[in-house]
């Protein structure tokens, strides 16, 4: 795919740490064939110049959103909240393909009406507590699901740096992934247009071939949106 045509992904960032995290995004992004545009508070953030959205990782997630308790140690961004908030929405209206990295998992799965678990290790005592980017946590995608065909049944070793977790459900979407205590890992939506949510971090992981694969989905999808071709799930 030549750079001319390459499709253009947004990936939104933490003001915070996007100067370290947007580079490995954009890396894994360009090795599938697109081009990453960095967006966050202060920036311009307009759908209708991109033909693909990631919504990174970061802060914890204010518990305002989904009628959760806040607590008192997190660290929380309440303008990146709306931001990203209103660009999970819009997106999915639109028909723009959604991959959702750690917080972004868990946005996208607020933005359609989902919880959270605000301490996820309170709720799955059988989840071990890790906070690496090695792969250390191990997770298994479920049968049937777009995350299988994308990366296999076989277990993973991931990464794994959130205290946050998908609780209840958004409407349209599924599990696509469990850890070894039950913790949800990915979530993902059956149903066009393309929208998936790892609880990982897959841009640190960019030399396993099956987390290369999951930017190299969402590529696909903004091309064939570039292109005007039907959505695909």
């Amino acid at each position: 795919m030549t750079a001319s045509v390459r499709p253009r992904i947004a990936v939104t960032t933490s003001a915070r740490s996007g100067w370290r995290i947007f580079p490995l995004v954009a890396l894994n992004i360009w090795l599938a064939g697109g081009r990453a545009v960095r967006w966050g508070t202060g920036r311009a953030a307009e759908l209708d110049t991109v033909d693909g959205l990631v919504i990174g990782g970061g802060d914890d997630i204010s518990p305002a959103l989904y009628g959760g308790e806040i607590r008192a140690e997190v660290r929380l961004d309440p303008a990146r909240d709306a931001l990203e908030r209103r660009l999970a929405e819009e997106a999915l209206e639109r028909g723009i393909p959604v991959l959702g990295i750690c917080r972004g998992a868990q946005m996208l799965n607020v933005a359609l009406g989902g919880t959270l678990h605000a301490d996820a290790y309170a709720a799955y005592p059988g989840s071990h507590r890790y906070k690496t980017i090695l792969p250390r946590r191990r997770v298994r995608a479920c049968a049937g699901t777009m995350l299988a065909r994308l990366a296999g049944r076989e277990e993973m070793w991931v990464n794994a740096l959130h205290t946050q977790a998908v609780d209840r459900l958004g409407a349209g979407l599924r599990i696509a992934a469990t850890d070894s205590g039950g913790m949800v890992q990915a979530i993902e939506r059956p149903a066009p247009p393309f929208a998936l949510g790892v609880q990982w971090h897959p841009e640190h992981l960019f030399y396993k071939r099956q987390q290369r694969q999951i930017f190299a989905a969402l590529t696909e999808a903004a091309s064939h949106r570039a292109l005007g071709a039907p959505a695909t799930a």
